[in-house]
């Protein structure tokens, strides 16, 4: 029986389904499955980071998103990030995840559960931060370094812990 590899995940961007001009990769970012991956105007990908595009779903990264290095975005659930996002380093966003059934299963056949998620615009997620499926992080959200999102937050909570919990609400403008 002959396995079927996704690649390598090197690219070019012309491969992409959509990416707005004045967008920057670093060294050594890869893109699995460009053909569904779009990005807005002025997106910055880090050094080493994985956008894990995939076959049946489609990941979209907003205008003027900043994305730091060694970051891990899978998208077979589909994931959406809004405009002028700012991603630090280490942060890894899931959209799978392994079912759970009631008995010790050997990993690779456990059934896999997939969900979206929704970043929205102008949320700041801190270094080394995970989200987890099914998340949407409401507009202007502020989540933690070292951060495990688990559920929906709130537009301009401040959140942090593992899970991460509301600490408290930025303004909705700067003064």
């Amino acid at each position: 029986m002959r396995h079927r590899s996704h690649g390598d995940g090197r690219f070019q961007p012309e491969e992409l389904a959509s990416c707005g001009p004045d967008c920057v990769f670093e060294l050594d970012v890869l893109i699995f499955h460009p053909n569904n991956v779009h990005l807005g105007r002025n997106v910055y990908v880090g050094h080493r980071s994985i956008l894990k595009g995939y076959h049946d779903n489609v990941m979209r990264i907003g205008e003027e998103t900043w994305i730091g290095q060694n970051c891990f975005f899978h998208s077979a659930g589909g994931l959406t990030i809004g405009e002028r996002v700012g991603v630090g380093p280490g942060v890894i966003i899931l959209t799978s995840t392994h079912a759970e059934r009631g008995r010790a299963f050997a990993p690779l056949s456990m059934p896999i559960e997939i969900a979206p998620v929704t970043i929205d615009a102008e949320v700041n997620l801190g270094v080394g931060s995970i989200v987890l499926p099914g998340v949407r992080i409401g507009r202007g959200a502020m989540i933690g370094a070292g951060s495990v999102v688990t559920r929906d937050v709130p537009a301009y909570a401040i959140v942090a812990g593992n899970p991460a919990r509301v600490l408290g609400e930025r303004p909705e403008r700067a003064p």
